[in-house]
């Protein structure tokens, strides 16, 4: 009777145990990658003759890396950070909020966290947001494509459109 108990036993142990919980796996935005982004996006402003404010955030849009080119505005850097955040909190870009604007829909200045100016970019890793870009300092278009350059030093994949 005791064998047939401890067999009993010994087959129930893994019933009893927690159940191993599945962690997800992502992937994470490196300061070396962050810096072969602002890298690439510097090396395109400076091309065009641009003087802009380059920033790299993760995915939660804290900040990893920020760049100030010589003779760019002050205002710039938050408006650069703001950018990034928004591409990375929201995964899409920027201008996604920017033209939701124009076409009439207020309600998107409502949104915590959200700075509605096209130049932010999403940078994706294993086809999921790690992080953003952000530019700002020149017209919005200049900004998004100089940031779509730094994207794309490390992204899978680069658009101005949504992110799925």
């Amino acid at each position: 009777m005791k064998k047939i108990i401890s067999i009993l036993l010994i087959l129930a142990m893994p019933a009893l145990l927690p159940a191993k919980a599945e962690t997800p796996v992502k992937p994470v935005l490196t300061l070396s990658a962050a810096k072969r982004a602002v890298e690439a996006a510097e090396k395109e402003a400076v091309r065009r003759g641009a003087t802009v404010v380059i920033a790299v955030v993760d995915d939660g849009g804290q900040l990893i890396l920020l760049e100030r080119l010589d003779d760019t505005q002050v205002a710039s850097v938050e408006v650069g950070i703001g950018k990034a955040r928004t591409a990375a909190i929201f995964r899409r870009p920027s201008k996604v909020f920017e033209d939701q604007i124009r076409e009439g829909r207020v309600a998107a200045l409502a949104l915590p966290g959200a700075t509605p100016l096209q130049g932010g970019i999403p940078i994706i890793i294993d086809g999921k947001v790690a992080g953003a870009i952000g530019v700002s300092g020149n017209t919005p278009q200049e900004d998004e494509d100089i940031a779509i350059v730094g994207a794309s030093a490390i992204s899978d994949k680069t658009t101005s459109g949504d992110i799925q």
